[in-house]
């Protein structure tokens, strides 16, 4: 079992973060430090916690880099003086447990074509496969989600990976097998090496018991949504054995969403880069 995350009491609501679509905010503790909350009231709801937690364990397997997490405690009156309604909403919603990423203090937004010394073709083969395996959308050129802090390249932002478990009625054996042709979008792809060479040393890393690892991390509160009416009467333990099941076979051999992503990069490859315009 993985050590269980830290459970801090949020003190002060400094600043909404509003580039994406959850309203997150830069959040001070009771116990001191800066943290960037991603609010269980907002955006995909509890779901999106859970993803963010799984995934950076994930990442941690695999030798990447992510944020510290914690669990960040609202109380009920945190932040009702806040004079955004919408904001005063997200709060209202999101009592109790939510999720805190450590605040990298200088950290800024890596654009891997500006600073591509910043990303190895190894690192970027990894960053593609996981990102492959989650099914995660938002890792394009449009929305990196890539932090360069203390000279090393940071993941952040995996709330909408694992599309799936928004509705796990509708998963079949087949539709957790299929590729990810997301994936074509991938900021990392062109920068990426050959990713089928990596694909079956990152699956190793990546057993049974590793997911158990990172999936017993996430708190039952947000295993179990009472808004919800799918899966309604599960405990903890089985949303936990879902979601390492469902992980489990997609990550069996062979893997289509690995095939995509080398062939995808492959064809990224061959493509003729556009010649710019002289101006005038």
């Amino acid at each position: 079992m993985s050590t269980p995350l830290p459970i801090l009491d949020a003190a002060i609501y400094l600043a909404p973060l509003r580039e994406g679509g959850s309203l997150p905010a830069v959040v001070e503790t009771v116990e001191g430090g800066l943290w960037v909350v991603k609010f269980r009231g907002a955006g995909q709801g509890p779901r999106a916690l859970v993803a963010e937690i799984l995934v950076a364990g994930m990442a941690r397997a695999l030798g990447l880099a992510v944020p510290e997490i914690a669990l960040i405690h609202l109380e009920a009156e945190f932040g009702q003086g806040e004079r955004d309604p919408e904001i005063r909403d997200v709060l209202r919603a999101s009592q109790g447990v939510n999720v805190g990423l450590r605040y990298m203090d200088g950290a800024f937004n890596l654009d891997p074509v500006a600073v591509p010394e910043a990303v190895t073709g190894d690192l970027a083969a990894r960053v593609v496969w996981l990102d492959a395996l989650v099914t995660n959308p938002d890792r394009s050129a449009r929305n990196p989600n890539l932090m360069l802090w203390e000279d090393r390249t940071w993941l952040i932002d995996h709330g909408a990976a694992l599309f799936d478990h928004h509705d796990w009625s509708r998963v079949t054996p087949d539709r957790t097998r299929r590729r990810f042709t997301g994936i074509r979008d991938h900021v990392l792809l062109g920068f990426a090496d050959d990713v089928s060479s990596l694909d079956q040393a990152l699956a190793d890393r990546l057993d049974r018991a590793t997911l158990e690892e990172a999936v017993s991390a996430v708190p039952d509160e947000l295993l179990i949504d009472p808004t919800r009416t799918e899966g309604r009467g599960a405990t903890p333990e089985e949303e936990r054995r879902r979601y390492v099941d469902y992980l489990t076979l997609r990550l069996e051999a062979p893997r289509a969403f690995a095939t995509e992503a080398e062939s995808l990069r492959q064809e990224r490859l061959r493509e003729v880069p556009r010649r710019l315009e002289a101006r005038r």
